[in-house]
């Protein structure tokens, strides 16, 4: 009977254990984590790069499209500010994701070459521009 209600314990304690390593974390130390990665992973970015060559050529064309109209990211309250600390050099847009708590963009060269993704998170009107090759973070503020 000993034996039983030991390994019963055993299960509870292994569940608990495991039900709680597999909590999500909060979104903000998600984003936290994410720049993190980005900042200090030199082979992964080599990894995304060459899976971007590998595309089909549908998505491809697919993403230019997207990406050329800057017209429609105008409007974006991110976009200015964007263009003001990136300059006036010929890049491209390329939005990952769009949904209620944040928008997630791309920004290539002409080459199709990602250099740099900004991060606006819309609750708090933050903006987080991150140098993809090595330049991590180069501007983290709430726009007004």
């Amino acid at each position: 009977m000993k034996k039983v209600f030991k390994i019963i314990i055993a299960l509870i304690a292994t569940i608990t254990i495991l039900t709680a390593c597999n909590h999500d974390e909060t979104a903000e130390d998600s984003r936290n984590t994410i720049v993190e990665n980005e900042e200090s992973s030199q082979p992964e970015q080599k990894e995304v790069e060459q899976q971007k060559n590998e595309k089909p050529k549908e998505q491809v064309q697919n993403n230019a499209q997207e990406s050329v109209n800057h017209e429609e990211w105008t409007s974006l309250p991110e976009y200015n500010k964007i263009v003001e600390q990136l300059g006036n050099e010929d890049y491209t847009f390329q939005m990952v994701t769009d949904n209620r708590g944040e928008r997630i963009f791309h920004i290539l060269d002409k080459d199709d070459r990602k250099q740099y993704k900004s991060i606006f998170i819309k609750n708090t009107n933050r903006l987080k521009i991150i140098k993809i090759n090595g330049g991590g973070l180069i501007f983290n503020e709430i726009l007004s």
